[in-house]
């Protein structure tokens, strides 16, 4: 996946989704869990852009595709992305996005272009760094702003 800077610019976008597709297929094969048709769909929808989507979007592409998904099916595929490590929930949009990062161990801080919607995921360890002594374990980092291009417009 794009690093955050990269996100914000022109890049190699399918290397984006087959390094996290391929990264998602070996984490569950690796763990002896299944990444199901529907998962992996749900999977390949996020990874599609850089922006957020909603449960009920998905439902929605799901069922414009032909599919008998219902909401619980897209909320238990959600879990399971977000359990596992391939998905993140984004809590002030109400929406998932895809890990920049799958398979390695990271607190993400997203940075949220109020613009155009996009969403890059960066380690909220590097952007305010413990001080005092202070161990963090986890965080939960969501900042608002403009991203390069809409602050250009």
């Amino acid at each position: 996946m794009a690093s955050a800077a990269e996100t914000f610019r022109d890049h190699d976008h399918g290397h984006c989704v087959a390094a996290a597709l391929a990264a998602a297929e070996a984490a569950c094969a690796g763990r002896g869990l299944q990444l199901t048709r529907a998962r992996k769909r749900v999977l390949e929808i996020l990874l599609e852009s850089h922006r957020a989507i909603g449960a009920y979007d998905l439902l929605e592409r799901l069922v414009a595709e032909g599919r008998s998904a219902q909401p619980p099916t897209v909320y238990r595929a959600l879990a399971f992305l977000t359990d596992q490590g391939f998905a993140h929930r984004i809590e002030r949009l109400n929406a998932y996005i895809a890990c920049a990062r799958p398979g390695c161990a990271h607190d993400p801080a997203f940075l949220i272009c109020r613009g155009c919607g996009m969403v890059a995921e960066s380690d909220a360890r590097q952007l305010a760094p413990a001080a005092g002594g202070f161990r963090i374990d986890s965080t939960v980092v969501e900042a608002q702003g403009l991203c390069p291009a809409c602050q250009a417009t």
